[in-house]
């Protein structure tokens, strides 16, 4: 006698008004929008030509089940093209296999990741039946002509470059077999895109480098010494190293079937970081306290040929994937790695609280650089992150734009003539969305132009940009 297992239930919906990153300056955009001649309080500079483009989860349709952010959701792709005082902005729906289905049945089918349902065959056919959410939806890069739409720990998805159209997922040659995180790393020298990835099985992280061409120089190498499978968000890259901070944040696959969370904090493991040569020599290991880093600024060589200075954002724990009685702070740090005595020296710089977001001029990446730029708290902040903290690292001053709205991620744009700082920031009471211009030389002075967006533009991740060819 054989029996049949019942199709397990489609998850309930969410609850949306009541979630809060899927509410308010999170509500997921469903309009995909083209417009010319957006308006401008204040001039644009006049040097200033590109595109700013990020990415960013936005569900296409109404989730089930659960919904933990940032690991969930759709992506959309955000550009706003600046040129001859003029602003254009366009915006689109990373369509993957899950999307394309999901608009076919005009509801949403795949739960959240953490909810562990896959749907039958039966509802998507063979192909697509107990797969998970495609999720490219953290990050935007550009190299070697391709744009792509970065997920976590997956391939990510290239992107139409003139219209943001989905073109399919993008391996590289068969240099992300498995993916890769959402923050690989672009040496500015070299044109060299430095990847890595972790997996669930062994060995658990690997690494590779594409050409300035886009073609494989090194296939995804394992990093020796690594036994858990760790969520990895971000890294950091030196002219000689990939630097790489192995947090105890561990994921637990076999909990996550039993009913239990997908990640699991084990500060008594400690944080271990891992120097790997990019020529390929022996990995080089440094033991620290527990902590938790979601972004790195940048990292350098010391004259000494030795040492290495890396800046990150450093965390208690991380939020909302451990419970601990306090809660979890943040600081932009400044550390020393020394292999050869296995130290490590760490400096606070600034004083912002609940900073993240670190950002430096990407021309910068692998040297020395001179400015940060954070989101994070002033004293006259009421609701979330409103400020946007620059860091003056030859000065050690530090000066703060509060921006009275719910500020994005910073983005370093390069004029012909002078630099500049750019964000997104959506405005709590009605909702309405400005990407603003500041000078880099004072951007605590404020907007040199404030562009209203023509819709809103959700609080999200990442982005880039990309100055006019």
């Amino acid at each position: 006698m054989t029996t049949t297992s019942p199709t397990p239930a489609r998850p309930a919906p969410i609850d949306m008004a009541h979630h809060a990153h899927l509410s308010g300056v999170f509500a997921p955009q469903r309009d995909e929008v083209d417009i010319d001649d957006l308006d401008i309080v204040g001039e644009l500079p006049a040097d200033l030509t590109g595109a700013y483009l990020r990415n960013g989860p936005n569900p296409r349709f109404d989730p089930i089940g659960s919904y933990v952010y940032p690991l969930d959701g759709d992506a959309m792709v955000h550009r706003l093209q600046l040129g001859d005082g003029k602003a254009h902005y366009r915006n689109r729906f990373v369509r993957t296999p899950m999307v394309v289905a999901e608009e076919a049945a005009g509801h949403a089918i795949w739960s959240g990741l953490t909810d562990g349902y896959t749907p039958p065959a039966a509802e998507v056919g063979p192909d697509l039946a107990g797969t998970f959410r495609q999720l490219p939806d953290i990050n935007i890069v550009s190299h070697a002509g391709r744009l792509l739409a970065m997920a976590e720990s997956d391939q990510p998805y290239r992107i139409d470059c003139t219209d943001l159209a989905t073109i399919g997922r993008e391996s590289f040659g068969g240099a992300m077999p498995a993916g890769t995180t959402a923050h690989p790393k672009i040496d500015p020298t070299t044109g060299e895109l430095v990847i890595f990835n972790y997996v669930f099985e062994a060995p658990y992280l690997t690494w590779s480098v594409l050409g300035s061409d886009g073609l494989v120089r090194r296939p995804p190498t394992p990093v020796d010494g690594v036994d858990v499978p760790l969520m990895i968000h971000d890294m950091a890259l030196t002219s000689r190293y990939v630097v790489l901070f192995l947090c105890p944040l561990v994921f637990d696959i076999e909990g996550m079937v039993s009913g239990g969370g997908l990640l699991q904090w084990q500060p008594d493991r400690g944080t271990r970081i891992a120097l790997v040569p990019r020529d390929g020599g022996a990995i080089r290991w440094i033991d620290s306290v527990p902590m938790w880093v979601w972004h790195f600024a940048n990292a350098f060589d010391n004259p000494d040929a030795d040492s290495v200075t890396v800046d990150y954002v450093e965390w208690t724990y991380p939020g909302a994937f451990a419970r601990e009685s306090a809660p979890a702070t943040s600081a932009l740090v400044r550390a020393v790695l020394d292999p050869v005595r296995g130290t490590i020296t760490r400096t606070t710089l600034g004083g912002g609280a609940d900073v993240e977001f670190p950002r430096v001029d990407d021309r910068m990446l692998t040297r020395p650089h001179s400015r940060i730029a954070t989101v994070g708290r002033s004293d006259g902040d009421v609701g979330g992150r409103e400020s946007l903290w620059f860091h003056d690292l030859g000065t050690g001053s530090e000066t703060c734009w509060r921006s009275d709205v719910a500020i994005g991620e910073p983005i370093y744009m390069p004029g012909a003539d002078q630099d500049y700082w750019g964000a997104f920031g959506t405005d709590p009471a009605d909702l309405t969305s400005y990407f603003y211009v500041l000078a880099a030389d004072d951007p605590a002075a404020g907007p040199l132009a404030t562009v209203r967006m023509p819709i809103r533009v959700p609080a999200g991740l990442h982005g880039t940009w990309l100055p006019a060819q």
